[in-house]
């Protein structure tokens, strides 16, 4: 069983890698071309009505993906009832986010709010219809069929959107994108998987997916709107364009934190749910991925932090060089995030929601103090966001700690060493800005010496999870390549 599981564990590691950097790296260069051709404010204004059109699509999967994912045998009745479930609350979404889109304009006083909103809210209905398409791929650990579903349809809404841009659609152009991308994803999963729904609907099967996913909604829900409270609290007492500013600091960021959170969340629930009831073997799968996720997001974030000012002037240019300020503050925010994420899904797999809720309510609480701070300082918001990142991740380790045993200071003294290793790295490259180099040679040169710095230190203090993620990702090329 081990050994099958480690065959599907770096099969899907591979295609969900390709998945997330591919689809989310052809985005990311669409989005450096849109930046060049619209303006910090209309991408403020987008990113308002994304906060609500994410907001929407909370309640209607309703936690019920995992709670498919994790049950140990499962039905086509099932699949049915949450399918039904979806599309029924979609519908009632979609019709709450037509009637609120006045409102939601008039109180960040953002003038083209409701048409935005109105426009994106069908995205709702089409996300619902692919819910459970994905989740029988992902059960499966079948990324191959989804890295192909995302890639086309990241590769055609950007050329939607550009074309959109280039005849002078301002912030429609964005709209028609993501309409277009959440359209063809939904239409792809439907053609590539072979389950098709029927009209069944369990009372017995809704009650045990609601009452395990009812906790992941409010849980997603609190996570959800504290997430997103900077950009609210952002939009509503600075302007459009300081949101624009930050939201495409915060795109440089998750280009690597986001994406790396996907490819772990996605992959490591339905592994560490295999081990779920071999206490062993789940507590050495989890504390090899905690170390390995921070040696790899701790070395992206920190290079990220310290070429910010190269980075985004290079790549969008001066009218985006206030996003210069932000980034770095955001990335060591983020950079933890993809721990706190498995930590969360060690929770999850041992079939503990209540929990995941109850840290996620305490971790929120926390964060109430910079988000207040936020009315005074957008810094103070951002710094104290810093300091919640580290306190939640503490907190989940904790949590976790109830569910397996690794203890918080067994993981803490594990995850110091790799960070270790990517802080001096840091501070070899953010030397390199005393040199008063072009921005284009600053860059070579900071990463030059970033990843030797990097790779000397590792090799000298010989982590291991270094030589784990170097035989992982071989070994997932080699099997890419015969596939």
């Amino acid at each position: 069983m081990a050994k099958n599981i480690k065959s599907k564990t770096i099969a899907g590691l591979s295609w969900s890698a390709i998945d997330s950097i591919a689809s989310q790296g052809i985005t990311f260069v669409i989005g450096i071309i849109l930046a060049r051709m619209l303006t910090p404010k209309e991408f403020g204004t987008l990113g308002i009505a994304m906060i609500f059109v994410g907001l929407f699509n909370k309640f209607v999967d309703c936690g019920f993906s995992n709670s498919l994912i994790r049950k140990k045998d499962i039905e086509q009745i099932d699949y049915n009832t949450a399918f039904i479930f979806n599309v029924a609350v979609s519908v009632v979404m979609y019709l709450a986010c037509l009637a609120l889109a006045p409102f939601i304009s008039s109180f960040f006083n953002f003038p083209d709010l409701t048409i935005v909103l109105r426009w994106l809210s069908i995205v709702v209905i089409i996300n619902a219809l692919g819910i459970i398409q994905k989740t029988r791929l992902t059960r499966n650990i079948d990324f191959k069929t989804q890295t192909k579903v995302s890639i086309s349809s990241s590769i055609i809404s950007g050329i939607v959107g550009i074309s959109a841009a280039y005849w002078g659609c301002g912030v429609m152009s964005l709209v028609y994108q993501q309409i277009t991308r959440q359209s063809l994803n939904t239409v792809l999963l439907w053609i590539f998987n072979r389950w098709h729904p029927q009209m069944q609907f369990s009372i017995d099967s809704f009650r045990q997916q609601f009452s395990y996913g009812v906790k992941l909604l409010f849980s997603g829900l609190i996570d959800f709107t504290f997430n997103e409270a900077a950009s609210i609290v952002i939009g509503k007492v600075y302007s459009p364009a300081t949101l624009g500013q930050y939201s495409r600091a915060k795109q440089f960021s998750s280009i690597f934190s986001s994406n790396l959170s996907v490819i772990i969340e996605r992959v490591t629930f339905p592994v560490l749910a295999s081990f779920q009831y071999n206490k062993e073997l789940l507590v050495a799968q989890y504390k090899k991925i905690c170390k390995s996720l921070m040696l790899v997001s701790g070395f992206f974030m920190i290079t990220l932090a310290c070429t910010a000012e190269s980075v985004v002037l290079i790549l969008v240019g001066e009218k985006w060089a206030e996003a210069v300020l932000y980034l770095p503050i955001i990335c060591f925010n983020d950079m933890f995030y993809p721990v706190k994420q498995v930590n969360l899904n060690a929770i999850m797999v041992t079939g503990r929601s209540d929990l995941v809720l109850r840290v996620t309510i305490i971790k929120r609480f926390i964060q109430v103090i910079p988000i207040l701070l936020g009315f005074y300082s957008i810094y103070m918001l951002l710094y104290g966001f810093v300091v919640s990142s580290v306190l939640g991740m503490v907190l989940n380790a904790y949590f976790a700690s109830k569910c397996i045993p690794y203890s918080v200071v067994s993981q803490l003294k594990d995850l110091l060493k790799p960070l270790g290793v990517c802080l001096i790295a840091g501070v070899a490259m953010y030397a390199i800005t005393f040199l008063n180099l072009n921005i284009y040679l600053q860059l070579l040169v900071q990463l030059l010496v970033g990843v030797s710095v990097f790779l000397i230190t590792v090799h000298l203090t010989k982590i291991a999870e270094y030589y784990f993620l170097k035989d992982t990702l071989l070994s997932a090329l080699s099997k890419f390549k015969r596939h």
